[in-house]
């Protein structure tokens, strides 16, 4: 099995494992992967992470190749597409975490109702329409959903969420996690006030070289 960025193998598996401690995910959904040299690393499919090993983790090449005793994660089309898309990005996390994933299935984005979705770039976190998962649609519905963003969430699936390194990324999940089971809560309290377009560019001003963790 190769061993090359063995470092970034066992980081990819900690973070993916962290994920169900974190309370973003649940059992064997969701997926990581990590930037490396000119490809990525990604966890395999249908692989709990508990039994997941640094040699199982598949390397990539960005037109879609990949070497290793193991299938890549079902979803490495997105995880692909945002590599070659956002030089920003590092490190890509995906989870059906509960919360976010609720707001998925009613297709609501969050909206402008905190401050803190600002760390997601932009003045809302947008949800992605629905394709199935694995798919070229998904990936292209992400990416668009993504645009000047760092996270998203996807129609009935769950939510995506990018960083410069996998701490990032993660950090970035779980607050998306927090901020949809906020506004979750708000919705059921008669719907929050939104913040005004001004605030959430005092807000973003603030985050611009802010990082998470």
């Amino acid at each position: 099995m190769p061993r090359d960025h063995a470092a970034l193998r066992r980081a990819v598996v900690a973070a993916a494992c962290a994920m169900n401690g974190l309370g973003i995910n649940q059992g064997s959904s969701g997926n990581v992967s990590v930037r490396a040299g000119k490809g990525f690393l990604i966890t395999p499919t249908a692989l709990p992470c508990e039994a997941t090993t640094p040699d199982d983790i598949v390397a990539m090449t960005l037109d879609g190749g990949h070497r290793g005793s193991r299938r890549p994660s079902s979803e490495w089309r997105f995880h692909r597409d945002i590599y070659a898309a956002r030089p920003d990005a590092g490190a890509v996390v995906h989870t059906h975490a509960v919360h976010a994933t609720a707001l998925a299935c009613l297709r609501k984005p969050i909206p402008r109702f905190h401050y803190m979705v600002a760390l997601a770039g932009g003045e809302d976190i947008r949800c992605a329409p629905y394709a199935t998962y694995g798919t070229q649609e998904l990936s292209d519905h992400a990416l668009a959903a993504l645009m000047g963003r760092k996270a998203c969430l996807l129609a009935n699936h769950g939510m995506i969420a990018l960083g410069a390194d996998l701490d990032a990324a993660l950090a970035l999940a779980v607050e998306v996690e927090t901020l949809a089971h906020q506004y979750l809560l708000a919705l059921q309290a008669g719907g929050p006030k939104l913040l005004t377009r001004a605030q959430m560019g005092e807000a973003l001003a603030k985050f611009a070289h802010y990082r998470p963790g």
